[in-house]
């Protein structure tokens, strides 16, 4: 059975941005390509073993897929640092786990924040891609609040086929994905003030 979302964007998001940026073909419709959910532990951290052991079992709660282990790729002293030293857990997702797994954020995990008022506009890449930053996992719903053992801040990068920024925030706000429309607030000319 395919997910909602995948229909959803079948039905309303192609034709709605073929529409709104004049696409011609339904393949230059850009769509989302795969999701990448990353962590990373601090070297600082005690017991560095059992809280990537953590990491990865949240990560694979949260996704329904089981997380592989990220390496250092070059030795920091400073920060304690030795190449190859297992320093965090990711996830890629694609097709339906995806899209199941985007329905979660936009529905139920990103409403769950207190006080949230959307996203940030800016987190593009430059690419079409665009990068989340999540402080802790409770805001998932299939995360166990009495389980939780320490908090995990995660990343969660949308990978699109869209060639622009412009593109990719167009489709991901048909996807629902709420982004904040915050104006700089302008200086009151003095005619206002009086």
């Amino acid at each position: 059975m395919q997910p909602e979302l995948y229909k959803e964007y079948q039905t309303k998001v192609i034709p709605a941005l073929s529409k709104s940026l004049g696409y011609k073909n339904v393949f230059q419709v850009p769509k989302v390509d795969k999701v990448v959910v990353n962590t990373c532990i601090p070297a600082s951290v005690s017991d560095l073993k059992q809280a990537l052991e953590d990491a990865k079992r949240e990560l694979a709660i949260i996704t329904g897929q089981k997380a592989a282990e990220t390496k250092s790729k070059k030795s920091i002293s400073n920060f304690k640092l030795r190449k190859g030293q297992a320093i965090g857990a990711k996830v890629t997702l694609r097709g339906d786990r995806m899209y199941e797994f985007l329905e979660r954020l936009i529905k139920m995990a990103l409403p769950r924040i207190r006080d949230f008022r959307g996203i940030s506009p800016k987190a593009f890449d430059g690419h079409g891609n665009y990068t989340l930053g999540v402080h802790d996992q409770s805001m998932f719903p299939e995360v166990d609040l009495d389980k939780i053992k320490r908090t995990v801040g995660f990343d969660i990068t949308i990978v699109t086929t869209a060639r622009t920024n412009e593109e990719a925030k167009a489709l991901l706000t048909e996807l629902g994905i709420p982004f904040s429309d915050k104006k700089q607030p302008t200086k009151a000319s003095p005619e206002e003030n009086h």
